[in-house]
């Protein structure tokens, strides 16, 4: 069983959203990094970078594919975690905590209500 945190909303393309305050942090789920196997590179966009939900925003390289990662939300992109760069296994180590990706100020706030709660994404991954 994949750990699904019940703070956050996802997508079904495995990408998970956490709001805090008046940003919104995305990352990779537990099941997608395990699907993926060790992450070798990760490419995220620039601070700055408008990014549009459902659009790609990054790619994320491991020893068994090259994934396309898709916004979640729309926003500007704030903080881009400058770790993975460095240590993308960190991606596979902590995908809900160290592991995050981006952090924006996201530009529609009803974006999310099309969002899989974590039961509906269970249910997906099960």
């Amino acid at each position: 069983m994949f750990e699904i945190p019940d703070d956050r909303k996802y997508l079904e393309s495995h990408e998970w959203t956490t709001t805090d305050g008046d940003t919104v942090k995305i990352g990779i789920s537990d099941f997608a990094q395990d699907e993926l196997g060790d992450v070798v590179f990760v490419e995220l966009p620039d601070e700055g970078d408008e990014i549009t939900a459902g659009d790609e925003f990054g790619v994320v390289e491991s020893i068994k594919a090259v994934s396309d990662l898709y916004a979640p939300v729309s926003g500007t992109v704030v903080a881009v975690n400058e770790d993975l760069f460095d240590a993308p296994e960190l991606v596979n180590e902590d995908p809900y905590g160290d592991g995050w990706m981006l952090e924006l100020e996201p530009s529609a706030s009803d974006e999310f209500d099309d969002l899989l709660s974590p039961e509906e994404y269970r249910e997906q991954t099960e």
